[in-house]
């Protein structure tokens, strides 16, 4: 086979290049060295039994796959790394039932939790949605149903605040809503900068989607004389309903984890407070920063198994967003079609029983 015989021979080639030819070394080198060779004698041995196209196509697969390995095990030792690390704070019943109001940074890890930061995080994402979904959703609708040089430059906008440094919307929140108009730092100053980097997401996201509703739907409702506006929303939007969760979905992972911002704006506490306009509050991306620059093993500890939590919740959010994504455009689930059955058969008995006064 010519992998297995590329592999062999990538190797010895490898050990000798490392060991006896060459005064090349390092884990890393090798491991890079090794896989050129590898392609190199694959691409040969595939060479002699395929024609040129074939053989482009098997090295570009060999390629892709090992790329798709490696942002695998990239990803998978991240994880494992986190929770190893924070596995002795992580399975305590109290971690996740106090807050650290009255933990020192010497207190075993039987003591202590983060519900504050659990609580500060529900409570700024919450606000934060409050605010995109409403405006993320008629940015797209918008931008979909005008054609016009506004839109162009709205879209335009929108494209490049996908790339804003968080960093950067955080220091506005900051210059404007607590240096210039006098407010101090809370939970609504950190929910303000978060809506910042989740509304373009959101936009884009929902903006593609409804670019994926059939055309022909708004041509039925067009003929059904029904307005454009009537159109969007008891056809566009229906249709999309499962992008369009996607959407907000994924602007809420970008949120969850912003850590710049809310350092900037919403300040650290120790203490529980669920009082969005005054008073610090915390997030968990800013508690596993403040656990984790700490010298104490304990508070390292207790930061790892901070960061585990918020990338369990992180991933979950991608998962369902996968979930949900997957789903076709206009697709409806089961509960939907039986919904959709059941009131096609109440307008049918209707029409039956009133057949000359039928309101479409």
């Amino acid at each position: 086979m010519p992998l297995a015989g590329g592999l062999f021979s990538a190797w010895c080639t490898t050990m000798l290049l490392f060991g006896r030819l060459t005064p090349l070394s390092g884990d890393f080198g090798f491991v890079v060295v090794f896989f050129l060779v590898f392609l190199c004698t694959y691409a040969v041995l595939v060479a002699t039994t395929e024609d040129g196209p074939a053989v482009v196509d098997r090295v570009m697969g060999v390629m892709l796959t090992t790329a798709a390995l490696v942002a695998l095990a990239a990803l998978f030792s991240v994880i494992v790394f986190t929770i190893m690390r924070g596995s002795k704070a992580l399975f305590h019943s109290n971690f996740f039932s106090t807050d650290l109001s009255s933990t020192g940074p010497l207190d075993p890890l039987g003591k202590g939790g983060i519900t504050h930061a659990i609580t500060g995080t529900v409570i700024m994402t919450t606000i934060a949605l409050l605010i995109t979904v409403p405006l993320g959703v008629a940015c797209s609708v918008f931008l979909n149903e005008t054609r016009n040089w506004f839109a162009t430059l709205v879209r335009t906008v929108v494209t490049a605040m996908t790339a804003l440094p968080s960093i950067l919307a955080g220091l506005f929140i900051f210059a404007t809503w607590i240096l210039v108009l006098g407010f101090e730092r809370s939970g609504l100053a950190a929910a303000i900068s978060m809506s910042i980097m989740m509304l373009p997401i959101i936009i884009r996201s929902a903006d593609v989607v409804l670019r994926l509703v059939p055309g022909g739907l708004r041509e039925a409702s067009a003929a059904l004389g029904a307005p454009q506006w009537r159109t969007v929303w008891h056809v566009v939007l229906p249709t999309a309903r499962s992008g369009l969760t996607t959407s907000v979905i994924l602007g809420v992972a970008r949120g969850v984890g912003e850590t710049a911002p809310v350092l900037l704006t919403a300040g650290f506490t120790s203490t529980m407070n669920v009082n969005p306009m005054k008073g610090p509050m915390v997030s968990l991306p800013l508690a596993a920063f403040e656990l984790v620059r700490s010298p104490q093993p304990t508070q390292v500890a207790r930061g790892f198994a901070t960061a585990a939590v918020l990338m369990v919740l992180v991933l979950v959010l991608f998962t369902i967003a996968r979930v949900l994504g997957g789903r076709p455009v206009g697709r409806l689930s089961k509960r939907q079609a039986r919904k959709a059955a059941a009131k096609s058969i109440r307008d049918l008995e209707r029409i039956q029983a009133h057949p000359g006064q039928v309101n479409v």
